[in-house]
């Protein structure tokens, strides 16, 4: 594993920070009902007719818009997803990979007791993405 797991406060202070970007793998419905601002969107996984599988572009779409040297905070909504983003960037080369754990919205811990994520702590949360962020922009510019 080359990349390391950091909470939200531990998240927010990267970005808030020099050098760091905000890389969300949810897909692009839940990006639009909110997401960290300024971020990225590129789903590590998408929609099809027999559910969720994984996002053959994903790499590309990555690499085309991020240099394997990118520090990249990746987040999605509990920390399931991102984890796996981390796993496949770290075998391409990424190393300034920081999981968020906890994601958007949050999880439950092992006895059930809630564990805020992003927008559960009250931090800033846009609902429209910066030009050329979403992933159909990204997408369609590779």
């Amino acid at each position: 594993m080359t990349y390391r797991t950091v909470m939200p406060p531990d998240a927010k202070a990267l970005l808030d920070g020099d050098g760091w970007a905000y890389l969300d793998v949810r897909t692009p419905e839940e990006y639009a009902a909110g997401h960290v601002p300024g971020a990225y969107n590129v789903p590590v996984f998408v929609r099809g007719p027999r559910g969720m599988s994984e996002n053959p572009d994903f790499v590309r779409v990555v690499r085309a818009h991020f240099a394997p040297g990118t520090q990249l905070v990746v987040g999605c909504a509990m920390g399931g997803r991102s984890a796996q983003a981390c796993e496949i960037l770290s075998a391409q080369g990424y190393q300034g990979l920081a999981n968020m754990q906890c994601g958007f919205s949050g999880t439950r811990d092992a006895s059930g007791q809630v564990v805020p994520g992003w927008q559960g702590l009250g931090y800033a949360v846009e609902k429209a993405p910066a030009a050329g962020r979403s992933y159909a922009e990204l997408a369609k510019r590779t």
